[in-house]
């Protein structure tokens, strides 16, 4: 009689071993690789929005104008306003801009715009309005720019230096522009950034 010849039981359990070993580890790669992309996509979305913030807060400041408002029907000659408030859990910044687009005019209000900045509950929000002077009973409307927000912080330049370096204040309150203001955020995901910004329609 011819012999057959076969795997014995041994080979084929070191085989299965084997394989459940490549099939554990490739599905461990697999898991990296997906929580890999996750996270990277993730952080893309919020750096895109950081992006946007910032360029909406430049645009904002950048068009700064020395326009005093009304305040529950009481003039204020003070045009910024920035540092420590009760509406804010850090600091705020509140002011008015001008370059609002109003085509032709065709929209029932001005090409000016009352915007404020606070921090609330982690969100970095925009506050802003078609009224530049208090409205009693009128909402302004919220935007949330950055909802991974540890801390916000504002500082002036008003002119002059100490040791070398720009004089910044960390509060002000104005009947003219500052020169120059600077936005600290502590973000959860990127850290700690600053951006300065030169107030055009300031007196040098």
């Amino acid at each position: 009689m011819r012999s057959v010849n076969g795997f014995t039981m041994l080979e084929i359990l070191i085989a299965m071993a084997i394989f459940t070993m490549i099939g554990i580890g490739s599905t461990a790669l697999l898991t990296t690789v997906i929580d890999s992309n996750e996270a990277a996509s993730e952080r893309f979305v919020r750096l895109q929005s950081l992006q946007r913030a910032m360029l909406l807060i430049e645009r904002d400041v950048q068009q700064a104008i020395a326009r005093p408002v009304r305040i529950e029907g009481e003039a204020i000659d003070r045009v910024m306003f920035g540092g420590i408030t009760d509406t804010s859990d850090a600091d705020g910044l509140a002011f008015v801009r001008a370059g609002w687009s109003n085509p032709q005019f065709m929209l029932p209000r001005s090409t000016l715009e009352y915007v404020a900045y606070r921090l609330t509950e982690g969100r970095l929000e925009r506050l802003s309005g078609h009224y530049l002077d208090n409205v009693i009973g009128y909402e302004p409307k919220e935007r949330v720019l950055l909802d991974d927000v540890l801390d916000f912080r504002v500082e002036f330049y008003v002119g002059g230096e100490e040791d070398g370096e720009l004089r910044w204040s960390d509060s002000y309150v104005g009947t003219t522009l500052p020169q120059g203001v600077a936005l600290i955020i502590e973000s959860e995901t990127f850290g700690t950034l600053r951006r300065e910004f030169a107030l055009v329609g300031a007196n040098s």
